[in-house]
């Protein structure tokens, strides 16, 4: 059993948005952001690919903010997709949903990317794959927006931001985040801020820039070279 099996889970899933949103600081906003991020290059008729991109919560944020683009949302779960129609309502109709990874993705190539709350599901191998994959849909200069659970690796520092999260995830109104904790710590393969950036310029991406933090989480964004 991985981190991963509640999203194939529709009995595990019926509180997924509304907890999405206690437990990540700012999601909206960080939403918002990338969002604007996407927009310094991409074109007001954009195509934008969103990499895991069940349960809607980004894709509606992006077409209520951009009411010409179009995009291709990929996610590996069918009850998670479903559950991003049921988001989106009538703006599914810009939406080409797949169900799967990115190599089930077209070629494109795409104005821009996201992959937000995703990649720390992923080994070091599989998500440099998976980069270099969204690497290879971008046009030249695009812009890929990235966002996850990223802290530092040293001694005691894994229990300590794990248990400020925690503490977040309560003052939110979580109720028993400890089972959430023990996943994370001992399915999660988290890396340190440092080696995620590393990853994204490993996979081709240049000027690549921090843009948001919230306690466990990180968020990028870099660009097509």
């Amino acid at each position: 059993m991985t981190a991963l099996t509640a999203f194939f889970d529709t009995a595990k899933l019926s509180d997924y948005c509304e907890r999405t949103v206690r437990l990540v600081p700012g999601l909206k906003d960080m939403h918002k952001m990338a969002a604007l991020l996407l927009s310094e290059r991409a074109t007001e008729d954009a195509d934008i690919l969103v990499l895991g991109a069940g349960g809607g919560l980004e894709l509606r944020a992006f077409a209520e903010m951009r009411p010409k683009w179009r995009f291709l949302g990929v996610d590996p779960s069918r009850p998670m997709l479903d559950m991003a129609k049921q988001v989106l309502g009538p703006l599914a109709s810009r939406v080409s949903f797949v169900e799967g990874v990115v190599e089930n993705a077209r070629l494109g190539p795409f104005d821009g990317a996201t992959c937000l709350l995703t990649l720390h599901f992923l080994s070091e191998p599989d998500r440099l794959r998976t980069l270099r994959e969204l690497h290879k849909r971008l046009k030249p200069g695009a812009p890929l927006v990235v966002a996850h659970h990223s802290f530092p690796e040293g001694a005691g520092d894994k229990d300590k931001w794990l248990a400020r999260y925690g503490a977040f995830a309560a003052a939110s109104g979580v109720h028993s985040p400890e089972n959430a904790l023990a996943v994370m710590k001992e399915r999660l393969p988290v890396l340190s801020p440092k080696r995620d950036a590393a990853l994204l310029r490993e996979a081709g991406f240049d000027d690549v820039e921090l843009f948001y933090a919230g306690l466990t989480f990180k968020g990028w964004v870099g660009y097509r070279a």
